[in-house]
């Protein structure tokens, strides 16, 4: 990394702290409260994070994958659903600044998001799929310059506090399931109808109700390039990435807490080894595992952004979706490791060593895309594909 790319980086995680630190005071009601994360994303906004990954000259910053994902990981370490919901915003980001260029409405939106700090969702789960991306039931509905669409969404995080919400459909009415568009709708050009309220074990901030979503837009904001492309290149791989990095930071907040009760008790016992100091080592090498993980996953990711046959590739898919299990089964085995060691202090809620939010949140690592799925596919394509066994990628 060359000196100006090393003050950028070091520059937007000093940003990222400052905003992490607003998003852990409110975490805890956020939690309680089944509320949107409006403190965290506040302070995310106000340090100008929500549009750094557009390029400068429509008033971005270029940021690349890697260092969005360690505003993830440290976000994660504070407020998971302020984490959540500024990664699942810039998978949004990234999809339009890498597959709209050349789109002028596209662009122009880019621009507004740097220049308002513009928060962006998704709608792609849907009533009859559930959450399989890659197909869609609704039919987006083209009528000369305008386009409407109708979606049955099951789940959209934070569809109430979003300002625009980019939604998979059918190209027509008579394309098969599989031959999908996305369209960027502005929260003035579509109604929301709640069907169902997101109380659940875990990741409560982000506000993830189902809803009927009816929206009616000018045609030239259905993204130009059809979306199976900007799934299999971006979408699926920046999903698991981001996700990785702040399922990386719930877990390294855990190890943190437990490594000051470990501390603690050391302070109270001179010349003695806590009882929790052994498991204490094995969590610490653990979360390595995971961090290894995900570094190693974005390193990939970025060798191969713009080569369409490196993003299509088996391989590429292969070692994507291994990133996402592991680090989702992982992060759920530390933080169990962290309340063993803090004990009843872990267990209980108000103290400094609370791990009970961690753990909840965790478990929801596992079901966003369900690793069964994933499983599934990775293991059809290894039916056909040579597994990688090269040290050097």
């Amino acid at each position: 990394m060359n000196a100006p790319a090393q003050v950028a980086a070091m520059d937007l995680a000093e940003r990222a702290r400052r905003a992490a630190k607003v998003a852990a005071e409110f975490a805890d009601r956020v939690d309680a409260e089944g509320r949107f994360p409006a403190e965290g994303m506040e302070a995310v906004k106000a340090e100008r994070l929500m549009g750094v990954m557009i390029r400068p000259e429509l008033g971005g910053e270029s940021a690349t994958l890697t260092q969005v994902a360690d505003v993830c990981a440290i976000l994660g370490q504070s407020c998971a659903a302020t984490a959540m919901t500024y990664a699942m915003h810039q998978i949004q980001i990234a999809s339009l600044a890498d597959y709209a260029v050349g789109s002028a409405w596209h662009e122009a939106f880019l621009k507004r998001i740097c220049d308002e700090q513009l928060l962006v969702a998704s709608a792609t789960s849907e009533a009859g799929i559930g959450g399989n991306l890659r197909n869609s039931i609704c039919a987006i509905e083209v009528d000369g310059p305008i386009a409407r669409l109708t979606k049955d969404a099951t789940v959209i995080s934070y569809g109430a506090a979003a300002d625009a919400i980019m939604v998979t459909s059918r190209r027509n009415a008579e394309a098969p399931h599989p031959d999908q568009v996305a369209t960027l709708f502005l929260k003035e050009q579509y109604t929301l109808e709640r069907t169902s309220v997101w109380d659940t074990l875990g990741m409560r901030g982000t506000c993830s109700d189902g809803y009927i979503f009816r929206g009616e837009c000018p045609a030239e904001q259905i993204l130009p390039r059809p979306f199976a492309e900007i799934a299999a290149q971006s979408m699926l791989a920046v999903s698991h990435l981001l996700w990785g990095a702040l399922w990386y930071g719930i877990a390294a907040d855990a190890v943190a807490r437990s490594q000051a009760f470990v501390r603690a008790a050391a302070r109270k016992m001179p010349g003695q080894t806590p009882p929790g100091a052994l498991r204490l080592a094995e969590a610490s090498n653990l979360l390595q595992q995971v961090k290894a993980n995900v570094v190693a996953g974005l390193k990939q990711f970025e060798a191969a952004k713009g080569n369409a046959d490196a993003l299509n590739a088996m391989s590429f898919s292969v070692a994507m979706n291994n990133i996402k299990v592991g680090t989702s089964q992982m992060i759920l085995v530390i933080i169990n490791h962290c309340m063993l060691i803090c004990g009843i202090s872990a267990y209980k809620n108000g103290t400094p060593y609370s791990l009970g939010r961690h753990l909840r949140d965790a478990h929801s690592a596992q079901l966003m895309i369900s690793n069964d799925r994933i499983l599934g596919n990775t293991s059809t394509m290894l039916l056909v594909n040579k597994q990688d066994t090269s040290l050097l990628g």
